[in-house]
């Protein structure tokens, strides 16, 4: 296929990623600085489909947000509240237990759990809550807590990382979600979240939880106060920590949604930026498998885009999400599987339903077979 490159500066990289050469950090700049999106589309597909070809994944899951309640006050932040907020919630193990099973006719595969800095709840309450799960779903593969969330009940027990995620993981914690990553840069992130681990504890607290066997993903927050050099760097720093372990299983790049926040004046990113970030990552992250077009957060008909820009996962059904619907996000809380299916194969991609390790679910009405 010939493409015109209208960026010239570009032309060398192209060589490299062609060659399947690594990109280099000054190459992750110049990627985020371009504005010729297609040279970046023609790029970043060539790369995802010499990994996947026409496969895109999704799998049918479950968001649940125990609580709001947070002790931070990230800048960044519209879903965590003061313990006094009137509008503040925090489930009863009861509740979180009967909600998981809302929708569960539609076979579940993996339940998402996320949630504040709650100043009460203790590590011994979240492991029973994990073990409750585990009881009532046994096949549900349970994906919980950021590294910021670990990081925060080990000092609240006085314990170390490493114990708090082998308690977690004897609990029922199968893997971990990606978040809190925000940008690593601390120039950018004393501003925005000074309340949480810096960038340097959320990579150790990474390295820590694959070292124990549990995968996670990773994330970048965008967007916001950073810039470009703060963009490159944080994909490289993933990337190295990659090489190590080899325990991230997805990055998702999330876009600032400045509404109901501090920095609400800064501009909401656009389709074009959006659509960027799914490439530059495709590109730098070339030890990373997969890249998520997160709907909720891109929109779908954006999502569908980016499955020819990189992407090669749109997430799942959800049901119902919170953070970045209190962020003023206008998308539905979820999609059903067939929604899913219809808007990949209308971007001529290939659907592939998945296990939260990327294993082929083979499905009959409501219940699900993973192919090992």
């Amino acid at each position: 296929m010939q493409v015109v490159f209208d960026d010239s500066r570009l032309i060398p990289i192209r060589a490299k990623v062609e060659a399947g050469e690594r990109l280099s950090f000054e190459d992750g700049v110049q990627l985020f600085e371009t504005s010729d999106i297609l040279a970046l589309g023609y790029m970043a597909n060539l790369v995802r489909e010499r990994l996947h070809g026409d496969t895109t994944y999704f799998n049918v899951n479950r968001h649940i947000n125990p609580t709001d309640v947070c002790v931070a006050s990230c800048r960044l932040c519209a879903f965590g509240k003061k313990a006094r907020d009137p509008k503040a919630y925090t489930m009863s193990l009861e509740e979180i237990w009967h909600k998981a099973g809302e929708g569960y006719s539609e076979a579940v595969t993996e339940f998402h759990i996320v949630g504040g800095l709650h100043p009460e709840l203790t590590l011994d309450w979240f492991c029973e809550m994990l073990r409750g799960l585990k009881l009532r779903f046994p096949k549900v593969h349970l994906k919980a807590f950021t590294m910021v969330e670990v990081a925060f009940l080990a000092r609240r027990g006085k314990i170390t990382i490493r114990e708090t995620l082998e308690r977690l993981r004897d609990a029922g914690m199968d893997s971990m979600p990606g978040g809190g990553a925000e940008i690593f840069n601390e120039r950018v992130r004393r501003i925005i979240c000074d309340h949480k681990i810096d960038g340097n504890e959320w990579l150790e607290t990474a390295r820590i939880a694959h070292q124990l066997g549990l995968h996670s993903n990773c994330t970048m927050l965008y967007g916001h106060l950073e810039n470009d050099e703060d963009r490159a760097d944080h994909l490289v720093r993933l990337r190295t920590l990659q090489d190590e372990t080899h325990g991230f299983v997805t990055y998702i790049p999330l876009a600032f949604h400045p509404e109901n926040t501090p920095l609400q004046h800064i501009p909401k990113t656009t389709g074009f930026t959006d659509i960027k970030n799914i490439a530059v990552a495709r590109l730098m992250l070339d030890n990373i498998p997969h890249i998520k077009a997160y709907w909720v957060m891109m929109t779908p008909r954006m999502a569908q885009i980016a499955l020819k820009f990189g992407a090669d996962d749109l997430d799942g059904t959800i049901v119902e999400e919170r953070i970045y619907h209190d962020a003023g996000a206008t998308t539905a809380q979820g999609l059903r599987r067939g929604e899913l299916l219809h808007l990949i194969r209308a971007a001529g991609r290939v659907p592939v339903e998945r296990d939260t390790l990327y294993r082929p679910v083979e499905r009959t009405e409501s219940t699900f077979t993973v192919l090992v």
